[in-house]
């Protein structure tokens, strides 16, 4: 029983944790530009936050980060146009990159660590990027197809895909991919400190 409420307050410590570093680097973030949104540093801590407490704690992590967006204002563009459908496609883009990743990352875990991390950490960029694409698609398609024209692309698609997404998702992934071995090592430590290691966490921290 010890054991268990120990458990649970490591757990609910490190949520606490990462709810800071999700919000702390997304404001950091907005200095950080590629065209109309800045970078989401956030999905690395949403990822090993994923791997160590679960789907669900990555879904939190992930509703964590929309909020802050919606907060900051990085999406405040979008909510002059369309308020509702901002609020949707922030927070749903957020919560199912870390539930997803999370899903993932223990779906994979028993087999390989390092495959579940590498996984986890290329799914969640392309998750919290695609849900955004869909949002856009449907909530904002008449806003990019009136103004594409003035911001020199042919269509609303187009501006959709080279502007508002554009540079933001390669470089989004690139950070999550190049620190893979990062968080692996991030996760084993964590792993360790909740007493969940396995004989596999052991042979992949290497």
């Amino acid at each position: 029983m010890n054991k268990n409420v120990d458990a649970r307050i490591k757990k609910l410590t490190l949520l606490a944790l990462f709810t800071a570093i999700v919000i702390v680097l997304q404001m950091l973030g907005q200095f950080i530009r590629f065209g109309m949104f800045s970078i989401s540093l956030v999905l690395v801590p949403i990822v090993i936050g994923s791997a160590l407490c679960g789907p669900s704690a990555g879904a939190y992590l992930g509703g964590v980060f929309g909020l802050a967006v919606l907060l900051t204002g990085d999406a405040a563009a979008f909510m002059t146009v369309n308020p509702l459908g901002t609020i949707i496609t922030v927070m749903a883009k957020g919560i199912l990159a870390g539930l997803i990743s999370g899903l993932v990352y223990k779906a994979i875990e028993k087999k390989s660590t390092f495959g579940a991390v590498m996984a986890a950490a290329i799914v969640c960029p392309i998750v919290n990027t695609g849900v955004f694409a869909i949002g856009c698609f449907l909530f904002f398609m008449d806003y990019a197809n009136s103004i594409s024209g003035e911001m020199g692309y042919s269509n609303g698609g187009q501006l959709i895909l080279l502007y508002f997404i554009g540079l933001n998702f390669v470089v989004e992934f690139a950070v999550n991919v190049v620190l893979v071995g990062v968080i692996n090592r991030l996760i084993f430590i964590g792993s360790k400190m909740l007493g969940k290691l396995s004989s596999n966490s052991n042979k992949d921290k290497q």
